[in-house]
């Protein structure tokens, strides 16, 4: 029973990464159509926040199967 909560939390923290970081890319799009100048500055601020939502669905999934 543990294995299969396990799993049911580390699916959790992979849609939930997986949802963050479509929409910080949706957003970093609609802003490079806003402002084509500021493209440097918006991509590496997107490449940023998207390794920290990486990092805290890897802490998720990794606490999953240690908790579980």
């Amino acid at each position: 029973m543990t294995g299969s909560l396990a799993a049911i939390g580390a699916g959790l923290a992979v849609i939930g990464a997986g949802i963050g970081i479509g929409m910080i890319g949706a957003r970093a799009m609609e802003a490079i159509a806003r402002q084509p100048e500021a493209v440097g500055d918006i991509r590496a601020n997107m490449i940023l926040m998207a390794a920290l939502v990486e990092g805290a669905a890897l802490i998720a999934i990794l606490l999953a199967f240690f908790v579980g």
